[in-house]
C-alpha cells in the first residue's frame, strides 16, 4: 500500500501541471500514489494526459467529470474514494511542493490530526523562472534570494513560508498557531476525512467550501488542526485570483449556525 496518496486539484492547465508532476518526481519519499481531481478539462486536454500517465514514472489517477461549473469539492470527492492509501494530501494544481513535501506531511501525520500548510506565492518573474526549471522541487533552495527581493518590492507574497526550517525548536517559535486551513495544502487521514463525510459538495465556487468548512467541521469532532509552517513547502505560481462570492459565505454561515460536522454526500 502507498504510505500517501497526493490529490492535485486540476483544470486545462497543464503547463502548470507539468512543473507539478515533475517536482512530485523529485521528491525525498517515493512511496505515494498521484490522483488528479479533473474537474471537467477539455476533451484534448484529456486525451494528452493519458498519454503523459503512460510516460510518467509516477503512479497516477486521473478522476475526471464533465465541466458543469466549479465542482472541486465533488471531484475531490470521487479523488478520496477511489485513493489507494489511508494519508491523503491535498494540493492545488498550480502549487509545486519543494522536495521534502511528501516525508513532511507524513512525518507530522497522526490520527485524530489534520497537518494544516502554508505556500509561498510567487512574484509573475519568480514564477517564469520556476516554469522554466529543470528542478522545480528545489526552486526555494535555489531561488530565495530573488524571492526575498521580489517581495521586499511587492512582488510575490509570504515568500518566507516557502523557507523549510529543519530546527523544530525555531519552526515552533515562528509559527502562529490557530491558523485556517488552507485548501492547497493539508492533510489527513482518510478515516478522520471520512467522519465528516469529506468535502461538501454545496459549495460550487473558490474558497470557502474548500478549507474553512472542513476545517471547522474537523473541529467539531475534535480533531487537531496541527500548524505546518516552514515545512512540507510549496511554493505558488502567480495568476489572477479567482473571485470569491457571497453564496459560499451564506452557506458557511448556515453551516455554523447549524453546528452539524457531518456533511450528507450525495452523488
Amino acid at each position: 500500500m502507498y504510505k500517501a496518496s497526493v490529490i492535485i486539484a486540476f483544470y486545462n492547465n497543464l503547463e502548470v501541471l507539468s512543473v507539478v508532476l515533475k517536482a512530485l518526481e523529485g521528491q525525498t519519499e517515493q512511496n505515494f500514489e498521484v490522483i488528479l481531481a479533473d474537474d471537467g478539462s477539455r476533451e484534448e486536454v484529456v486525451e494528452e494526459l493519458k498519454e503523459w500517465i503512460k510516460a510518467s514514472p509516477l503512479n497516477i489517477q486521473h478522476i475526471w467529470h464533465e465541466d458543469a461549473g466549479f465542482r472541486k469539492n465533488r471531484c475531490l470527492n470521487l479523488c478520496v474514494k477511489a485513493s489507494r492509501s489511508d494519508y491523503l494530501i491535498f494540493i492545488d494544481g498550480d502549487c509545486v511542493p519543494q522536495q521534502h513535501f511528501v516525508a513532511d506531511h507524513l512525518s507530522e501525520a497522526k490520527l485524530n490530526r489534520c497537518v494544516n500548510g502554508r505556500r509561498a506565492d510567487l512574484s509573475p518573474r519568480c514564477s517564469k523562472l520556476l516554469v522554466e526549471s529543470n528542478s522545480p522541487e528545489r526552486f526555494v533552495e535555489q531561488n530565495f534570494a530573488t524571492m526575498v527581493f521580489d517581495g521586499i518590492r511587492g512582488q510575490g507574497k509570504n515568500v518566507e513560508k516557502g523557507y523549510r526550517i529543519k530546527n523544530d525548536w525555531l519552526r515552533n517559535r515562528l509559527q502562529k498557531q490557530g491558523k485556517g486551513l488552507v485548501g492547497c495544502n493539508f492533510s489527513i487521514h482518510k478515516q478522520d476525512l471520512l467522519r465528516i463525510n469529506g468535502f461538501d459538495m454545496r459549495y460550487e465556487a473558490a474558497g470557502t467550501g474548500e478549507d474553512s468548512d472542513v476545517d471547522y467541521r474537523l473541529q467539531l469532532i475534535n480533531i487537531e488542526i496541527h500548524a505546518c509552517f516552514y515545512k512540507a513547502t510549496q511554493v505558488h505560481i502567480y495568476h489572477k485570483e479567482l473571485p470569491r462570492l457571497p453564496v459560499n459565505d451564506e452557506l458557511f454561515a448556515l453551516v455554523r449556525k447549524e453546528q452539524k460536522s457531518l456533511y450528507r454526500v450525495r452523488y
